[in-house]
């Protein structure tokens, strides 16, 4: 009785069970805080440009609320209702992601926005993101028995590899991050694994040069980077020379919240992906190791989930969506210290946008949902 119990929940449209309350906190903390840091570091060019001190403040906190929401239905209703039309989700976003290169304006130089109405607009590769994750665990998922056979692996590789190339077009850094993200997929279900590297070390490495090529800037950014900001001050070193002007004036507390100096016009858009030299500067190594620890908190909750999960979708899932958050994070640090060449990666749930919080929102729904059913069967046990 009890297994039928168990059983029916899997596939109840309402996913039953005890909500994770530390990661559903951490989210909300961080959220929170970037919506704190987006008025510190934009109010004086939120003025400028738009006469309103408010201007990114109040989207963000629209952006903040729609997430949330989205969120909590996702993690209600059943994960694997989302799977079932995952096919659909994947056409539909190869759709928007050739709409996106069609169209002929560009913004801010590249073509990664596809206007829904008025300004307000949706990035597909952030779609991509949440889509790929959902439809490639089924697919893996599916393939679970043949996934060491090469046909069923090259399936997988070549369902990747047509997002991928469409969004690497525009979007180098959103491609590297979707192709880790799958790559750690294959890897928990891959057992021959010297065979894998063998296998996709090749087309990675032909892709990446071809990418480079087409793109001159991309290999100017590591030119810069090897050489150093300084050897283009006042061009593609500029905003890195400013980033770290700002993090080592920071010193170990701050200078104090709203108190930065570098977000007046030295550094472009502090509210976008640079948002994290503006925490250093105004709340020091204390502020930015705090804000650190809360990823590893969240991190770390998701590996728990992943230990209790019996299913290889949900692990998949929750990998996925591990590797999503843990490499945007590194990447935006690493490219605020220098650490990295420089590239367009916004800091999760901090960083002022809306495409990328509402979908990475909607990934720490399924999240949520497995954390339920496991939950749910842990209490049916």
């Amino acid at each position: 009785m009890e297994q039928k119990k168990a059983k029916s929940n899997t596939t109840a449209l309402i996913t039953k069970g005890r909500t994770d309350i530390t990661l559903v906190f951490v989210v909300l903390l961080l959220m929170v805080f970037g919506i704190v840091m987006i008025y510190s570091s934009s109010y004086y060019s939120a003025y400028a440009h738009y006469g309103n001190h408010n201007h990114f403040f109040l989207r963000q906190v629209m952006w903040v609320g729609i997430g949330a929401v989205v969120m909590f239905m996702v993690s209600r209703i059943n994960y694997r209702l989302f799977l079932k039309f995952s096919g659909y989700f994947y056409i539909i976003m190869l759709i928007m992601l050739i709409l996106v290169l069609l169209q002929p304006e560009d913004i801010n130089g590249s073509k990664r926005w596809l206007t829904i109405i008025g300004d307000i607009s949706i990035q597909p590769s952030e779609l991509a993101k949440v889509v790929l994750i959902m439809a490639m665990s089924s697919l893996m998922a599916g393939f679970e028995k043949h996934i060491n056979n090469f046909k069923a692996l090259g399936f997988v590789l070549g369902a990747t590899a047509l997002p991928v190339l469409l969004i690497g077009i525009e979007n180098l850094s959103t491609a590297i991050v979707i192709t880790a993200i799958i790559g750690g997929m294959v890897f928990v279900m891959y057992k021959n694994v010297p065979k894998l590297f063998l296998i996709a070390i090749p087309p990675i490495l032909i892709l990446g040069f071809i990418f480079f090529q087409v793109a001159g800037y991309r290999s100017s950014r590591i030119d810069i980077w090897l050489n150093g900001p300084f050897s283009d001050p006042l061009g593609k070193g500029f905003q890195t020379i400013q980033s770290l002007y700002a993090i080592g004036s920071g010193g170990f507390f701050g200078v104090g919240l709203g108190k930065s100096i570098q977000k007046i016009d030295f550094i472009p858009e502090a509210h976008n992906d640079i948002i994290f030299s503006i925490i250093c500067e105004e709340l020091g190594l204390f502020g930015a190791i705090a804000i650190i620890m809360l990823f590893a908190l969240l991190l770390w909750r998701c590996l728990e989930i992943i230990r209790s999960s019996s299913a290889v979708v949900e692990i998949l899932i929750v990998t996925a969506v591990m590797i999503h958050i843990g490499l945007q994070v590194f990447i935006n640090i690493g490219v605020v210290t220098n650490t990295i060449p420089a590239t367009g990666i916004p800091l999760p749930f901090i960083s002022y946008g809306g495409s990328s919080l509402i979908f990475l929102l909607v990934e720490l729904g399924l999240v949520l949902n497995i954390a339920r059913q496991n939950a749910s069967r842990l209490d049916h046990l």
